[in-house]
């Protein structure tokens, strides 16, 4: 699989190039949060929500302290907010009574099993949010799975698999070293402006001469140049 990973890898860098990455990684508690927020919108959208808590408050200790209900009406637009804000109150509040700070800096010499074993125990964290944990925060070599990548790996051949849990776990230390962060990166985008899920662009990708998807698209299209933001490598900015 690895030998495969590579060559995905490289033909998406070649197309798409090396993804930006953020100088400075952004906290494990800020990617976990921004994380929370990212679920079911956009990253603009996101983003926009997450700024709305920094701006607003010194520290996530702060945030802390108000209900739910306070918490909501600054992340509206990210959608979802008694869900979203429910899950910030409780993450908070469990820092702070478990481990007397709000802060997940305790986890950064753990491994990367016991990492995930520990940031889904919390309500609300699944494997995708504390995958991402690994990836922007820890720099660790591990590929968080959404939709985009799940599909994509799917239809390319690289998995067989029905959900993007399973999909994590089957990629799960297959990475060339080094290589989890364009890897990710790109497949988002090959996801979003490419492999459709409606209605894939077969004609423009750089993976058609290795996929395995059939019926492929071939019909012509205008590719336009797409401005990708990616949430996760915004936070520390």
């Amino acid at each position: 699989m690895k030998k495969k990973i590579k060559k995905i890898n490289d033909l998406l860098i070649e197309h798409f190039g090396v993804p930006p990455k953020s100088k400075r990684s952004p906290e494990p508690l800020d990617t976990i949060i921004g994380t929370i927020l990212s679920q079911n919108t956009n990253d603009n959208n996101s983003y926009k929500a997450y700024r709305n808590l920094r701006d607003n408050f010194k520290s996530w200790d702060e945030l802390s302290d108000l209900k739910p209900v306070q918490i909501e009406k600054y992340i509206k637009i990210a959608g979802l907010g008694k869900q979203k804000s429910k899950a910030i109150y409780q993450l908070l509040n469990s820092l702070k009574k478990n481990h007397k700070k709000v802060s997940l800096n305790y986890i950064k010499k753990h491994s990367d099993k016991d990492i995930l074993n520990e940031l889904t125990s919390f309500n609300g964290v699944g494997v995708k949010t504390a995958s991402c944990v690994l990836l922007f925060s820890l720099n660790r070599n591990i590929c968080p799975v959404d939709t985009h990548v799940h599909r994509t790996l799917n239809r390319i051949g690289l998995v067989k698999t029905n959900n993007p849990e399973k999909t994590f776990y089957a990629l799960l230390n297959k990475l060339p070293e080094g290589t989890a962060h364009s890897f990710h990166t790109n497949l988002i985008r090959l996801g979003r402006e490419i492999c459709k899920a409606q209605k894939p662009l077969c004609s423009i990708c750089p993976l058609v001469e290795i996929c395995e998807y059939e019926p492929k698209n071939f019909e012509k299209v205008n590719s336009k140049a797409v401005k990708n933001f990616m949430l996760l490598d915004n936070l520390a900015g």
